[in-house]
Order: C-alpha cells, then sequence, then structure tokens
C-alpha cells in the first residue's frame, strides 16, 4: 500500500461544522483529510490504489464545497 497525500484547495469552508463534513466525507472512502479553515485548504493522504483524486474531489463537493482544479 503507498500512500499519497496532497493539499486541495477548498473554498466554502468556514467553521466546525465544515470541517465535520468535509473530514468525514473523505474518512468513508479510506482516506484521511485535514483541513485548515485560515488557509482554505484540506491536506489529503489517500491510497491511491483504493481511491482516486477525483473521488475525493467529488465526495468534497458532495458536502457543498468547491474544490479548485490544480
Amino acid at each position: 500500500m503507498s500512500v499519497q497525500q496532497t493539499v486541495l484547495k477548498v473554498s466554502g469552508m468556514s467553521c466546525g461544522h465544515c470541517v465535520k463534513a468535509v473530514e468525514g466525507a473523505l474518512s468513508s472512502l479510506g482516506a484521511k483529510g485535514e483541513v485548515s479553515l485560515a488557509e482554505g485548504t484540506v491536506n489529503v493522504t489517500f491510497d491511491p490504489g483504493s481511491v482516486t483524486l477525483d473521488q475525493i474531489r467529488d465526495a468534497i463537493e458532495d458536502q457543498g464545497y468547491d474544490v479548485a482544479k490544480a
């Protein structure tokens, strides 16, 4: 299992509920997310053999936030 890390720029997050929603969505995919409200970023750790970056973006967007395309 090779773990990959990436930082996504996410807009629309402003409170503790936002943090829980994003981290919960990532957790349900088997990924780990660390949200920084101050920077508007999510540091994501995931196994690319189990989940794709597109699935991660979709999970965050499904919670109502916008993920900047790199």
